[in-house]
């Protein structure tokens, strides 16, 4: 147990990263339910470009951190880069408030976004981990409640930014809503720096080495102008498709490339674990290709085929905006956390807890489920517009699948991964889901609606085809990981006996 803090200061500490960390999501997520349909409505860009540039955008996104998170352990310290980071992406947010349809400036900002997320990111959850270090007990418990925060800060930006947005644009004229949503993401930002300052003497006990050092103006100065030169690139790689997929397929030839480098040169003990680590890593990155499918096909599919209307037994009950629609995934992370945390509890109380390569197998099989839902959300639909019902059930299946794989992949790492290579390999793990969101923009082309297409009735059976097929390919997901399986205990039982 970290003996060094008193359990009165590890919670003041804890609750000061919680809230900046509600605010940072608040602002992100408040960004990725309107960014497609503002590339969509409001720059003009065809379907393909918005969701290739925002999956582009997603894979730079998770790739930032592994670098952020080093830069926090060995050059700034993990407190500065994590108030540098909400820093930069407060300006980022800001950039996408000021009124311009310049692409180069828009794609600018999101570059900003993308360097304030990789320095904000990792190191916000490493300093949770210094917080509880040594003492396993708490620190499952804490980061439940981290994650927690994350979905609370995602839900009421979620509701909240489409709203802002449709209201200023009927009161004073389209487009300028757009930028106040934008602008309440970075207010968002701005509250939570402002907090974590107001309580910074609460960490003053955790961070890393270069944190207990007087600031090195030098080295600031030599990650801020890294971080310029990140932004141009990002801007360039969002610019031009063909550098976007350049960068993906390096990047994924470079993971492959690691792991089989690693399998290769580590003891015979290790190896079991890394190859039963890059089967699940592998599993996890077709996961988030249809993770991604939340906020390219399915948010276009709400915007042209969803009736917003909830209604029960004849009585209106609410109407929600399409983009809202995203806030179905963290509420129902939420409902189904506790629930999933009581079952996973009972069966291991039972002995009959699966393993992980057996939950991956039953959430590839609920994710089928709910992409069959939308798939068939046709036969409900009236005037080529279907239920709003249809998004609440098909995002249930779908996020009782995402806790089954996609909040297990890092558990995957820890667990399969020996310990002198835990934090390269997480770096590696998060450049592979990188390049699945980016994957994801591809495969939402396939529903690709042409600008003349306006009547819901000819958009409808475009979405309902691909998320049909999403659907047999969640299935075909669910074979490969019940056939992987007995490799997978034989796998499990040679690593555990090395360990």
């Amino acid at each position: 147990m970290n003996t060094s803090i008193p359990t009165y200061t590890q919670t003041r500490s804890f609750a000061t990263i919680a809230l900046i960390e509600l605010w940072e999501r608040f602002g992100y997520y408040g960004m990725q339910a309107l960014i497609v349909y503002f590339m969509v409505q409001r720059l003009g860009f065809e379907d393909s470009r918005a969701n290739l540039v925002w999956s582009a955008f997603s894979a730079l996104v998770y790739v930032s951190p592994a670098i952020g998170g080093w830069i926090g352990d060995k050059v700034l310290g993990t407190k500065r880069c994590m108030l540098l980071g909400a820093l930069i992406l407060s300006i980022g947010y800001g950039l996408l408030a000021v009124p311009s349809e310049n692409t180069w400036q828009i794609f600018s900002a999101l570059g900003v976004i993308v360097v304030g997320n990789g320095l904000f990111k990792p190191n916000t959850a490493n300093l949770v981990r210094k917080i509880y270090e040594g003492d396993d007990s708490k620190i499952d418990s804490a980061f439940t409640m981290y994650y927690m925060s994350v979905n609370v800060g995602s839900t009421v930006s979620m509701l909240a930014t489409p709203w802002v947005k449709d209201y200023v644009n009927a009161q004073y004229g389209n487009g300028l809503g757009w930028h106040m949503a934008f602008a309440v993401c970075s207010v968002g930002l701005a509250v939570g720096l402002f907090t974590v300052l107001s309580m910074r003497q609460t960490l003053n006990a955790v961070g890393s080495r270069p944190d207990e050092l007087p600031l090195d103006l030098r080295k600031l100065a030599m990650v801020l102008g890294g971080g310029l030169l990140a932004v141009v690139g990002a801007a360039i790689i969002l610019q031009y498709q063909a550098v976007a997929r350049a960068f993906v397929y390096v990047a994924g030839f470079v993971v492959l490339g690691i792991f089989a480098h690693l399998i290769r040169s580590s003891e015979a003990s290790e190896r079991a674990g890394l190859m039963a680590a890059l089967i699940l890593m592998l599993q996890t990155v077709f996961f988030f290709i249809f993770y991604q499918q939340m906020s390219t096909s399915l948010s276009l599919f709400a915007l042209r085929n969803v009736n917003g209307d909830f209604a029960m037994f004849g009585t209106h009950l609410w109407t929600w905006a399409p983009a809202q629609f995203q806030a179905l995934n963290p509420i129902w992370i939420m409902l189904l956390s506790p629930v999933l945390a009581w079952a996973y509890a009972k069966a291991g109380s039972q002995g009959k807890d699966l393993s992980i390569a057996g939950k991956f197998a039953v959430g590839f099989s609920i994710v089928a489920i709910g992409f069959f839902i939308y798939g068939i959300a046709g036969q409900f639909a009236v005037g080529g517009k279907t239920s709003a019902w249809v998004m609440i059930a098909g995002y249930g299946f779908y996020s009782l699948g995402e806790l089954l794989v996609g909040g297990l992949g890092l558990a995957v790492m820890a667990r399969y991964v020996p310990a002198r290579m835990g934090g390269f390999m997480m770096g590696a793990y998060f450049v592979a889901v990188g390049i699945s969101q980016y994957l994801g923009g591809v495969v939402a082309n396939f529903a690709s609606v042409p600008k003349d297409v306006v009547d819901p009735v000819l958009t409808l059976p475009i979405y309902t085809n691909l998320f049909t097929k999403l659907g047999f390919g969640a299935v075909v997901c669910t074979a490969i990981a019940l056939a992987a399986l007995p490799m997978m205990r034989r796998l499990t039982a040679t690593h555990q006996a090395h360990s």
